[in-house]
């Protein structure tokens, strides 16, 4: 096994998992293509998704500020376009889904989803980091979006999705609220603006304090609106529904160590007086259960979810939910000193090593059954990009000073 603490090491293997995508990746009449198999191969070049419109912008941006050169900021500037000027609709707002074929725009899903303008404002915040400076007037524009559409102030808490015309709907969810409170940090980090960072803040207090208090003292995914305005747990929502990967039933193992990563983020941006006494137990408390009901002592690898009772109640392994939580893993051991989170580190990038990680062509398998079968050969379908395993080894470099 390599040395994955290695900073040579993570920058390696995010080149490695670059490469799936470079050559390949670039429509030249308009953003990027979504998906992809095994080998590469694309298998449709005509759906765009916002999720993958934005995370190819956020992964160029990336990359070209670790690696420099032209190429990857270019990128980071044509898929910026893409974003303003077919996915932004005239009502205001960002088509969840298009079919774009040679340079025309149709909508396929209008709805406006508060986790897809989470990753606008990531888009254009790690754009602006690129020295993209054009993005800038989007990132103020999208923050007002979301606050007008979104925001409720009684509760510090973004509401879920609208329709194309803007009514809001019943269903409320922890997952957009968890990607608001990352973009926000990003947002910060380009523009020094303490607005973003006093959102984050009231962001993670919502969810992994006030409404956590309502699960158990866990995050739970998915809630109802009470008539006097509050949210309360919806425990049945999805049950029967294992399609939905944006909101899946159960609690989910790779949420709960990515909000401990994020809070282990958040907790760095404050000075030392305004740090709260709950950021790092809650953190802790977050990690040491999904990796006491999410691990696999059989096969290893941590499954996607687990019910209220502690019982796995989908075993199947994603690729994101090792990379977050071998990033979470890093971030606590730094902050902490306690060795056990090094263990954990080295336990999961092992496991993904052997069975997630696709040495010959690049980038990450994205599922397995609980036995570490894959799925299907579908590596990257819209929504991937690999933006949580290149994320998650910039976040432990980051972490690690480097």
């Amino acid at each position: 096994m390599p040395d994955f603490r290695s900073p040579d090491f993570l920058l390696s293997h995010v080149r490695h998992t670059l490469s799936f995508y470079d050559g390949r990746c670039v429509d030249s009449s308009g953003g990027f293509f979504h998906f992809y198999k095994n080998d590469g191969t694309l298998y449709d070049r005509r759906t765009r998704h916002l999720v993958s419109s934005t995370r190819f912008v956020f992964t160029n941006a990336m990359a070209h500020r670790r690696f420099g050169g032209i190429a990857y900021q270019q990128r980071v500037r044509h898929g910026l376009a893409f974003l303003q000027h077919v996915h932004a609709q005239p009502q205001g707002g960002y088509a969840w889904q298009l079919d774009w074929n040679e340079g025309r725009a149709t909508v396929q899903d209008g709805t406006n989803h508060c986790y897809g303008l989470a990753f606008v404002l990531l888009a254009h915040a790690h754009a602006l980091m690129a020295d993209v400076s054009e993005a800038a007037v989007g990132l103020e524009a999208t923050w007002q979006l979301m606050e007008q559409r979104f925001w409720e102030s009684a509760n510090g808490l973004y509401a879920d999705e609208a329709t194309s015309d803007w009514t809001v709907g019943s269903y409320r969810g922890q997952n957009a609220n968890m990607h608001s409170c990352e973009a926000m940090i990003a947002a910060f980090d380009a523009t020094r603006d303490p607005k973003y960072l006093k959102r984050a803040v009231t962001l993670a207090e919502s969810v992994t304090g006030r409404l956590a208090a309502l699960a158990d003292g866990l995050v739970w995914e998915h809630y109802r609106v009470e008539p006097d305005g509050r949210w309360s747990v919806d425990w049945d929502y999805n049950r029967e529904d294992k399609t939905n990967i944006f909101r899946p039933w159960g609690y989910q193992t790779g949420h709960l160590t990515e909000w401990a990563k994020l809070l282990m983020q958040l907790e760095a941006h404050l000075l030392p007086a305004e740090r709260p006494a709950w950021i790092v137990p809650r953190a802790r408390h977050f990690f040491d259960t999904a990796m006491r009901h999410g691990w696999d002592e059989q096969h290893g690898g941590l499954v996607y979810g687990f019910a209220p009772g502690g019982e796995v109640c989908d075993g199947d392994k994603y690729f994101w939910v090792q990379a977050e939580s071998f990033a979470a893993a890093a971030l606590l051991a730094v902050r902490t000193g306690d060795a056990s989170y090094w263990t954990w580190y080295e336990r999961i990038w092992a496991y993904a090593w052997e069975h997630f990680v696709d040495h010959e062509h690049g980038a990450w398998y994205r599922q397995l059954t609980q036995a570490n079968v894959r799925v299907d050969d579908n590596k990257s379908p819209a929504g991937k990009t690999d933006y949580h395993t290149m994320g998650a080894c910039y976040d432990v470099l980051r972490g690690l000073g480097s």
